[in-house]
Formats: structure tokens, C-alpha cells, sequence
């Protein structure tokens, strides 16, 4: 300790200088304006922007595409199916994501042809890029979102009567559209769930009928309830039913 002391307080010392100069001048914070009048930020703070930007990818992946109605209708499945954790989290997550990359391709085509390259090759601004980027995601979301879901939001936001799906603002459409989604996700969830409810009724009653009352009816309903599924391809219906079930 009396060794590691000196060691530490030499090292400060000696990094002071380097510090000071780092911090002195915040060169990072310039603006130069551009020749329509807009301002163009220096690439550190892009780049902070960009940075602070990715934190909050997840939430954006979560409520501006289609990944939250996929995983629902995932989740409800397995509780039908009542295999418990097969398939697990990880796998069900997974499923959900590239099949949420697959609906979405086409508005990532749309924001990487309208934004993304034009930035990239310096013909328009972070600014015009960003506005570029939020014309087809506003269309998805509004081509998902139902009516009633604007109005209840517009109501309780005040936002009075929006003239024009255009003119919806941002701050009202992404509660409207997650609710939308909740909405149609459990929708779809139900009527998987009905299939398999039948067999659960119907074992049980068997069961009940032959007087074997301490045997549970989910050992025996569970085998034919993956059979069914199976045998009707049903990951290859649901899949199909959710990529089917967004107006693109």
C-alpha cells in the first residue's frame, strides 16, 4: 500500500498536464452553419449522438416494429402447447427478431435508399437524413395502428382533431401503435389457444369419465396436442399467419 501511494500519485501528476489540455478548447462543441441557413455539427458529437442513439435501439425495436406482436403470439403458443420452457426464451427471441428483420426489410430498403446513403455520401445532412428515415416508419406504424387507438390517444393527449394521417404527431402515434399491437397480438394468440383447449377439455373428460382423477390431464393432453401441431405444420401456419397479418 505504501509502494502503490507514491506510484498512483506520480502517475496524476504526470497525466495532469495531458488531462488539461484535453479538457481545454471542447473543440468537439463547434457549429458551422451550412449554406441554407442549418447547422452542421462537428463528427465527435455525431458520433455522441449516434452513440446515445444505439442505448435506446432496443426500446425503439420494441415498439416501432412488428418484433412486439410476434413475440406474444411466441409466448401464448408455448403456454397452449404447455411444453413449459421448450422452446426456450432465447430461442422464441431469436424467432421473433429474424422474423421481425424479415417483415421490416422493406421499410429498411425504403430508409437505407431515401437516408441512409444519401448520407453516407455526403449529399444530405444528419438533419435530412433523420427526416428521410421517419417517412416509411411512419407509414408502417400508421398502416398498423387502428383508428380507435388515434382517437382514444388524440383524446387523452388533447391533441383536438388531426386533419390528415399526416399531420398525426409523433408522440401520439407510437402509444396508439403499441396498443394496436397488443391489441392484434393477442387476438391472434387466442384463436391458437382454442385448438388446444378442446384437447385439454375433451382429455380431461375422458379422464374424468374412467375415474382417473389423480392423474393429471396435461401428461396425457400433451403428447396429442404436439402431434396436432406437427401434423398440420403449425410453425409454418403461425409464421405465415403473422408475416400475413401486416398490411405491407
Amino acid at each position: 500500500m505504501r509502494l502503490f501511494t507514491p506510484s498512483l500519485l506520480f502517475l496524476l501528476l504526470n497525466l495532469f498536464p495531458v488531462i488539461s489540455q484535453a479538457a481545454t478548447g471542447l473543440e468537439a462543441v463547434t457549429v458551422s452553419p451550412g449554406e441554407g441557413g442549418e447547422q452542421t455539427y462537428t463528427l465527435s458529437i455525431q458520433i455522441l449522438l449516434f452513440m446515445t442513439a444505439l442505448s435506446m435501439l432496443p426500446g425503439a425495436l420494441l415498439m416501432m416494429t412488428s418484433f412486439a406482436r410476434i413475440i406474444i403470439v411466441l409466448a401464448i403458443l408455448r403456454q397452449a402447447l404447455g411444453t413449459q420452457n421448450t422452446p426456450s426464451n432465447q430461442l422464441l427471441v431469436g424467432l421473433a427478431l429474424f422474423l421481425t428483420i424479415f417483415i421490416m426489410m422493406p421499410v429498411l430498403n425504403q430508409v437505407y435508399d431515401t437516408a441512409l446513403k444519401p448520407y453516407l455520401e455526403e449529399k444530405i445532412t444528419s438533419v435530412q437524413a433523420l427526416e428521410a428515415a421517419q417517412l416509411p416508419v411512419r407509414e408502417f406504424m400508421l398502416g398498423q395502428t387502428r383508428e380507435t387507438d388515434l382517437n382514444l390517444f388524440a383524446r387523452i393527449g388533447d391533441f383536438g382533431e388531426v386533419e390528415s394521417p399526416d399531420k398525426v404527431p409523433f408522440s401520439m402515434l407510437l402509444p396508439a401503435f403499441a396498443t394496436s399491437e397488443l391489441k392484434t397480438g393477442f387476438q391472434i394468440g387466442f384463436l391458437l389457444f382454442i385448438p388446444f383447449l378442446v384437447i385439454d377439455l375433451v382429455v380431461a373428460s375422458v379422464l374424468m369419465s374412467m375415474g382417473m382423477m389423480m392423474l393429471s390431464p396435461l401428461i396425457i393432453s400433451l403428447p396429442f396436442k404436439i402431434m396436432l401441431f406437427v401434423l398440420v405444420d403449425g410453425w409454418a401456419l403461425v409464421f405465415g399467419t403473422l408475416a400475413a397479418s401486416f398490411r405491407l
